[in-house]
């Protein structure tokens, strides 16, 4: 953790302050040595999340997240403003702490000396560069009276800091957020406390220091570092048998705990104390982690222009999942993944390597180092890789990239290299209109993102060759690690991989595995069952895994009692058998299934129905056609059971494997019917809430009609747009395999309808790509449903999609059949809203007047269908064309007829729009002062509604008017404000902004970027 020193102003440091803020053990504000009253743990939850990062902005989303998780309850922005409101209050008497509201967020400014927190960082900070300083220049300890004054001696330095701690970060309070910050902060005291130690070590006080590293030795038994500590003391104390026989003791631990060796530091103080190396009394020198670095990249992608991307300024990609929780052995394939670090110096020189580091390939080319892990299933590919991946985090600076490319997923959906790419591009930071079109283009762009990076790409369970080839680093400095089922000798063959092939535990792997879980203690009780469970799971770790969950969640089970039960079992599950009959996986899956309550086993069936790759409550409900109180409780029976993972609150996953399992076990099981029933629940509980959600998104869009879902279908509740958009984020994946489910299993009206109902959200979140293969996917639906209108319907949003994706010929083949299906069904209201999208085509190509006939003959077509909305619509654009074409006058009339009727219907989204368009019209006819006043108007507006797009575009032309007034000081303020929301959207029109006041534009890309359906 790192000091902050945003660029504040804070108040100067005092030698005895008034005002202290506590937090490394109770929260507490001392002023004048008197406490304050903080408020209840909710409210005092706040003011750490704010001085963790004081004097700098904290967003409002993430106070949110630290205080109250990702779920957060209804109306907790007004929560989070009274608290400030009343933190305010309570530090009005500290004088020198003050919380202000700044753009999207707040900031606690205050000097950091006066935070404990802060002060130990500081003094940590300057110890460890006091220490280098004397590693230098030849004195081990610290320094010599009178050498550079005592704020140098970083042994003062380290005891004042670890003065500071009163107890447990944070006392009491709770938090996900605060439990993983308390994490780091207790390791950086632990590590401070063995800082202390070194520097004892390296003055000669060993003897004083053996009866404390002896008892932290005890408490730590497997740390290294203090291990190597008190082998020291021992030597310096004259004691080197003593010495010598700890090492060989923590070896033994080591190997029979963890199935490793002791590292290379401890290995080395082993042979100097055997060789008594003079050396021992030389203190060990921290070593400071470098900032990474942030640079501008250019980059030339096929297709696109060559914009300049800024690589983030926040802290780089970090996609790895958590770490297993029980990892044993696989010593020699960590060893070889590790080959990959030492050989080429990843991101630096290596002998051998060329002054890239890259390995040397076929033919003496360079290329970057690529694992394939292959292994049959269940057997640890992924617990191996991602051990060693945070094992060896440290190495790759500049991040790390994770995808579970679900190569073998049983539903069918396997994840395509360009929906990979394109979220790897999301996490380098590029935005979503910067995307470039076509897997070719955006595989350019991932490969100059990466090149000189020192990254990990980790790409877990893939199928094929083909699925990992466009997602490879193109140049040196990244590694890749690559998991699957198969061997992917293409990529060994091809790509020069380096292969490791995973196999069965050894029996020696498997009962420290086994002790690992159940405890040393009952696995050496019973030798004989623990013999039969390994051999009967046949050493695979995932059958092991299961096997042993069963005894952890009862304790009644003896291993006799569960070997007993394990060889009764006789079932195969072919698909994932890997050639052994012994490792029968369907059989390890089955000793845990059979164990369930009817009601349990009949859940986990219908879970394999899903499509995956997550379930939130309210499907599993209606998949079971039960109320969410039973099934909630069925789900925690199965979490128990390992045989469903609840990875965030009400969200749950299984592993390929046991999806697979599920989904044999419903067709075995259930009748027909039942599994057409559940499958129906379920697409009624997707469809009717996403159009719900759409309703609230847009509620001036026409509507369809939907049938009434089937009895037992959960909808899950959305009490506004905010809770709508949030629930369709979540479920994103989930939607589009859920259209791809109902098309591909005959279930065509919700295909085509499901479709219909994400695209006011597609648009909203510039999600084209998805929107295109949405609406592609349910367009054969509507065609075999002969139902003309859904046809219609999905033509014209592919048009729109691909409009926007600047691929205007199949646009235009698009919307054209789009028109004509809506004049045959004699649709006018629709043909008007058409017609408006292939004006938008032109208008992209500079066809401004061709445009315009077509957005005349939309406002006809509206009137004739008596459509207001439509109307108000129609009107606003032949403005915005007329400003285009210098027509400010035939604009301005036309606004005012347009903010009549947004106001007589109510279409508060469209008022806005309108009086943006107005602002825009005035300011091009030089009526700045009339332009600020529809600005502020729309403003006002946008913000009600809350769309942030339409806020920021409309700042920009406040900006631009009250600039063009003199008003220099507004204008900036507008400018900064909206460059704030463009650049949290990725807006393309962020760098006009940046550019002003030397260049002004009257307004944005037009009005086709603020609603989100044209």
């Amino acid at each position: 953790m790192r000091t902050p020193s945003g660029t504040d102003p804070v108040g100067p440091s005092r030698p005895e302050p008034k005002v202290e803020l506590l937090v490394l053990g109770e929260v507490t504000v001392r002023v004048g040595g008197r406490d304050l009253d903080l408020g209840h743990a909710r409210q005092r939850c706040v003011l750490v999340a704010l001085l963790v990062d004081a004097n700098r902005v904290v967003p409002a989303e993430r106070l949110l997240d630290r205080v109250w998780g990702e779920r957060h309850p209804q109306r907790a922005r007004n929560a989070l403003s009274a608290y400030v409101s009343r933190l305010r209050q309570v530090l009005a008497p500290a004088g020198q702490v003050e919380i202000v509201r700044r753009a999207g967020g707040y900031l606690l400014r205050v000097d950091p000396a006066l935070v404990d927190l802060h002060r130990f960082e500081q003094l940590i900070t300057r110890a460890r560069a006091a220490t280098v300083a004397g590693h230098r220049s030849g004195r081990a300890g610290p320094s010599e009276p009178g050498a550079t004054g005592s704020g140098d001696d970083p042994t003062a330095l380290l005891t004042r800091a670890l003065s500071l701690w009163r107890g447990e970060p944070f006392g009491t309070l709770r938090t996900a957020w605060l439990d993983a910050v308390r994490t780091a902060l207790i390791a950086d005291h632990h590590a401070a406390r063995l800082d202390l130690v070194d520097l004892a070590l390296a003055v000669g006080r060993h003897a004083d220091l053996l009866g404390e590293l002896t008892a932290r030795a005890a408490e730590h038994p497997l740390d290294e570092r203090i291990a190597g500590q008190l082998m020291r003391a021992l030597y310096g104390a004259g004691r080197q048998a003593e010495a010598l026989r700890h090492y060989q003791l923590i070896r033994t631990r080591l190997a029979e705990e963890l199935g490793t060796d002791p590292a290379t530091p401890l290995r080395r103080t082993y042979h100097q104390i055997l060789t008594a190396d003079p050396a021992l009394g030389t203190a060990a020198v921290p070593h400071p982690v470098p900032a990474p670095a942030t640079a501008a990249v250019t980059v030339v992608a096929p297709g696109v222009p060559s914009p300049t991307f800024l690589a983030p300024a926040g802290p780089p990609p970090r996609q790895l999942p958590a770490p297993p929780l029980a990892f044993t052995g696989r010593v020699e394939q960590l060893a070889e993944l590790d080959a990959m670090l030492t050989e080429p110096d990843v991101g630096g020189e290596a002998a051998g390597t060329g002054e890239s580091g890259a390995v040397a390939g076929p033919g003496g080319l360079a290329r970057t180092p690529l694992a394939v892990v292959a292994g049959l299933p269940g057997v640890g590919k992924s617990t191996l890789v991602l051990h060693w991946a945070h094992r060896t985090a440290d190495r790759f600076p500049d991040g790390q990239l994770y995808v579970n490319l679900r190569g073998f997923d049983p539903a069918g959906s396997i994840l395509e290299p360009a929906e990979v790419v394109r979220g790897f591009l999301a996490a380098l930071g590029v935005a979503p209109q910067r995307i470039p079109i076509g897997l070719a283009a955006q595989t350019a762009l991932y490969r100059s993102l990466v090149a000189g990076r020192r990254m990990l790409v980790l790409l877990d369970n893939a199928r094929d060759p083909e699925q990992v080839r466009p997602l490879l680093p193109g140049a040196p400095g990244c590694v890749t690690v690559v998991t699957s089922r198969g061997q992917l000798d293409g990529l060994v063959a091809i790509e020069g991989a380096r292969p490791l092939t995973l196999d069965l535990f050894t029996a020696a792997e498997s009962r420290r595995f086994l002790a690992q879980r159940l405890g040393q203690a009952r696995v050496r009780a019973e030798p004989a069952a623990v013999e039969k469970i390994i051999a009967r799971c046949a050493r695979l770790p995932l059958a092991l895994a299961i096997a042993s969950a069963r005894v952890v969640v009862n304790r009644a089970i003896t291993l006799t009692d569960l070997a007993t039960e394990l060889a009764g079992a006789g079932a195969s599950l072919d698909p994932f058998d890997g050639g052994d009959p012994a490792a029968d996986v369907r059989a390890v899956f089955s000793w845990s299934y059979r164990a369930l309550s009817p009601a349990a086993a009949e859940l986990f069936r219908l879970i394999g129905l899903h499509p995956g790759p997550e379930l939130g409550m309210a499907a599993v409900a209606s998949l079971a056609g039960s109320p969410m109180s039973a099934v909630r409780r069925l789900l925690a029976v199965l979490t128990r059971a390992n045989l469903v993972t609840e990875h965030a609150p009400g969200r749950y996953v299984l592993h390929d494997l046991l999806r697979a399992y599920a989904a044999e076990q419903a067709e075995a099981e259930e009748p027909a019917a039942n599994r057409r029933a559940a499958t129906r629940r379920l697409l009624d509980h997707v469809l009717h809430t996403a159009y719900a959600a759409d309703r609230l998104l847009y509620p001036h869009r026409d509507p369809i009609l939907l049938a009434d879902p089937e009895p037992g279908a959960v909808m899950t509740p959305l009490a506004d747009g905010a809770a709508a958009m949030r629930w369709l984020v979540t479920e994103h994946r989930m939607l589009l395999a859920t259209v791809d489910l109902a098309a591909r299993d005959g279930w065509d009206r919700h295909a085509w309808e499901l479709a219909w109902s994400l695209t006011s959200y597609v648009n909203l979140r510039a999600l084209w790509h998805d929107q295109v293969t949405v609406q592609g996917v349910a367009l054969p639906s509507a065609v075999r449903l002969a139902d003309r209108t859904a046809q219609a319907h999905l033509h014209r949003n592919l048009g729109r999609a691909l409009t926007q994706l600047d691929r205007p010929d199949e646009a235009q083949r698009h919307l054209a059949q789009a028109l004509e299906l809506f004049v045959a069904v004699g649709d006018r209201a629709n043909q008007a809203q058409t017609h408006v999208n292939i004006a938008r085509v032109l208008q992209q190509q500079g066809r401004d007047r061709e445009a315009l006939s077509y957005d005349l003959r939309s406002l006809e077509l509206y009137r004739l269908a008596g459509h207001l909305a439509g109307q108000a619509r129609a009107m606003n654009n032949i403005a915005w064309i007329r400003i285009r074409l210098g027509e400010h006058d035939q604009a301005r009339e036309l606004c005012r007829q347009t903010l009549r009727i947004n106001e007589e219907i109510g279409n508060r989204h469209g008022a806005a729009t309108n009086w943006r368009t107005a602002g825009c019209a005035e300011a091009a006819a030089g009526a700045h002062h009339e332009a600020i006043v529809c600005h502020e108007r729309a403003l006002r507006l946008f913000r009600e509604i809350g769309d942030r797009g339409g806020e920021a575009e409309t700042l920009v032309g406040l900006g631009d008017a009250r600039y063009a007034c003199g008003q220099v000081e507004a204008a900036r303020e507008s400018w900064a404000e909206a460059l704030v929301l463009l650049e949290k959207a990725g807006h393309p029109d962020a760098a006009a902004v940046r550019a002003r006041p030397s260049g002004l534009i009257v307004g944005l890309a037009g009005s086709d970027n603020v609603s989100p359906l044209r």
